[in-house]
């Protein structure tokens, strides 16, 4: 089971497909890191997200007790305040750093409304390296608006010998958007297309990178699908195979629904109390009713460990069509 802590709704960047900035929590009212011991033990995966978790002052404590719970933990930042991630970093080199990054320097900085963004996210990248984090990348929105943008970053990245990371445009009461959309589907669509066969192709050295290469076409797949609104190839286990804990402690289902979609507080009540409840059940209904075929990394990644027989014919299948020289795409 994976888990995604939304540290704070508060945020420093204005970005063009999030609104999160517009419904700040108060930090009276974030939970204290003390509930986070109620969290069951051996957990897969823990993202540590937001909003930006660097603006809450107890991002360490969070940090310390959530790699007592699971064997990966990852913080998801916009990398502006590249201090307070290398303090993470030097004390604990296995936290994994996912960066925001929606094009190179100018695009970057216009579309998440952060001066010198992009500048902040290299001192961010070069601080951590220099202490020693062993797994550091990009993330990236894909959007008709960065599209162009999307090869670059990626060989960007395969250059300096760090991950990336891609989701793509969603709505939901998590992103306070309810208008995302992508004009130009057919376009972006394509470079997407294109994006798939270089991971496949993957040209990295290290073959632990070249095999996440391998899988994150998987990812992308989903992605192309979500944005040409497809079904997605793989059912979603929101609510089974992950859950959310938002800033006022109540553990959600995922963060794709149009509201919260509540199993209960933990604040009150032991986790197993929630996971077994009635309207953790109720919440599962819901899940396995839904239609909106949300595709983000969070439900994608335990998804694909659940169908890894689906995802791996999948690019299996693909590689060896590249290797014939055939195309992999339909026209």
């Amino acid at each position: 089971m994976e888990c995604a802590i939304i540290t704070t709704y508060r945020c420093n960047a204005k970005c063009d497909m999030c609104r999160i900035y517009l419904n700040p929590t108060k930090v009276a009212e974030e939970f204290n890191p003390k509930i986070l011991e109620k969290l069951p033990d051996n957990l897969k995966r823990v993202n540590i997200t937001g909003g930006e978790p660097t603006l809450r002052q107890d991002l360490l404590d969070i940090v310390t007790i959530m790699l007592k719970k699971a064997k990966k933990v990852d913080i998801s930042t916009n990398g502006y305040f590249p201090e307070r991630l290398i303090s993470i970093g030097k004390k604990y080199p296995q936290v994994i750093f996912r960066i925001s990054a929606e094009g190179l320097p100018k695009l970057n900085d216009d579309l998440r409304g952060l001066k010198d963004g992009f500048d902040h996210s290299l001192r961010s990248i070069i601080g951590l390296s220099k202490v020693g984090v062993r797994d550091i990348g990009l993330g990236m929105v894909i959007s008709g608006k960065n599209k162009n943008d999307l090869l670059n970053l990626y060989s960007l990245c395969v250059m300096m010998g760090i991950n990336f990371s891609t989701s793509t445009l969603h709505n939901s009461f998590y992103f306070n958007k309810t208008d995302n959309i992508i004009d130009n589907v057919g376009d972006t669509a394509k470079v997407v297309q294109e994006y798939i066969v270089e991971l496949l192709k993957s040209r990295r050295r290290n073959i632990k990178m070249k095999l996440k290469d391998w899988a994150k076409a998987y990812v992308n797949y989903g992605i192309l699908n979500h944005i040409k609104g497809e079904k997605r190839p793989i059912p979603c286990g929101a609510g089974t195979e992950l859950f959310f804990l938002d800033p006022y402690g109540r553990i959600l289902a995922c963060n794709g629904s149009p509201e919260p979609w509540i199993m209960g507080n933990l604040n009150d009540q032991t986790f197993d109390e929630i996971w077994n409840s009635e309207e953790a059940q109720l919440v599962r209904n819901k899940v396995k009713n839904c239609t909106r075929e949300c595709w983000m990394v969070g439900s994608a990644r335990p998804a694909m460990r659940s169908h890894f027989i689906s995802a791996g014919y999948w690019i299996f299948s693909k590689k060896i069509k590249l290797l014939l020289g055939q195309e992999i795409w339909q026209n």
